[in-house]
């Protein structure tokens, strides 16, 4: 089986999907950092020298070539599962189950305001008011795919730890 696990940045994919991996002894593929390792550039390079299009293009080839292994956990990056065909593909990937890691606005405000110098895409903003504007507006907009999932577990309140034990409670 392969679990995707899917959510806003800051919902905790890439912790829990390290610990789940821990958990059920199976690889852990990040990817980003998979795209990056094929690339041989960083996410923000890709984007800076060559444009989101042919990101969004190597970012869909690239998930089709990681659903095709078995036994993986795979983290997908916050906006992955929003284009192109991406919902579709992991929808109908065989053996594959999908869970989208749902945390609430002022969870990931609280989560994401210490690591804004590191996430280009909310490096600008100034305010915890204008990051929870930006998140609010972003989870609108991408709720309708996240919620595709074959699953939702709600983060809130809860250690990876625990959040991993949930899932391998719904899967196993």
């Amino acid at each position: 089986m392969n679990i995707v696990l899917i959510g806003y940045m800051g919902s905790g994919k890439s912790s829990i999907g390290k610990k789940l991996s821990e958990l059920v002894n199976l690889e852990f593929i990040d990817l980003d950092d998979y795209i990056q390792e094929k690339e041989n550039l960083t996410i923000p390079q890709i984007f800076e020298t060559k444009g989101e299009i042919y990101f969004r293009k190597i970012e869909y080839r690239y998930l089709k070539e990681v659903l095709q292994r078995n036994d993986i956990i795979l983290s997908l990056g916050g906006g992955t599962p929003c284009f192109g065909n991406n919902m579709d593909t992991i929808l109908n990937a065989d053996a594959t189950h999908s869970i989208y890691l749902k945390s609430s606005i002022p969870n990931l405000v609280s989560r994401l305001t210490p690591e804004k110098a590191h996430r280009p895409l909310i490096a600008h903003l100034k305010s915890d008011d204008e990051l929870t504007e930006f998140i609010g507006k972003h989870l609108f907009e991408r709720s309708f795919y996240y919620n595709q999932s074959n699953q939702t577990v709600n983060t809130d309140g809860k250690n990876i730890s625990a959040i991993a034990e949930e899932i391998v409670s719904l899967l196993f």
